[in-house]
């Protein structure tokens, strides 16, 4: 879980993060969740755009996005879902929080 000064510092970093993928009215497919998994592999903070035609509401989509990358949902702010989760790689460049 995030702390409050966490979520904010992510916020701030993914401000200037283009959207790595997006979700549309498919759904969450297995294919997606690999690709946006290895994104967060590379990269530990992604950004994914949720279309009008998505299915749900986007906090849901962000929340179940998370729970099934076993991500961390650091905010949802109108269609865009922002994911953290810490990479396990050591050629990757961590974000200290």
């Amino acid at each position: 879980m995030l702390t409050s000064k966490q979520r904010a510092k992510l916020k701030s970093l993914a401000a200037n993060l283009q959207p790595v993928g997006q979700v549309g009215k498919e759904g969450i497919g297995e294919n997606m969740l690999k690709s946006f998994s290895d994104c967060l592999d590379k990269r530990e903070l992604i950004k994914i755009n949720i279309l009008e035609n998505a299915d749900g509401d986007p906090q849901e989509i962000g929340r179940e996005l998370a729970e099934k990358l076993s991500a961390e949902c650091v905010i949802v702010i109108g269609r865009k879902a922002v994911l953290y989760r810490r990479s396990d790689r050591k050629d990757v460049e961590h974000i200290c929080l």
